[in-house]
């Protein structure tokens, strides 16, 4: 199974949660800020997402949503 995230810049902190839990290493901080002063984090595009959702799980700030093909 394939996947693919979408972060909601908004809702993202930075805690960067997501970033240690990804199995797959696909997603890293960005020099990107949001309207609240915080560096979001960003998905770098790959084919190796699996969709298992454990970035998503580990949010505390619900901003990341799962596509699973």
């Amino acid at each position: 199974m394939k996947g693919t995230i979408s972060i909601d810049p908004e809702r993202c902190k930075g805690c960067g949660l997501c970033i240690e839990f990804c199995p797959k290493k696909l997603i890293a901080i960005s020099d990107r800020l949001n309207m609240k002063g915080y560096f979001v984090a960003a998905f770098t595009d790959g084919n190796e997402c699996t969709g298992c959702a454990t970035c998503a799980v580990m949010c505390p700030e619900v901003a990341i949503e799962v596509m699973r093909t």
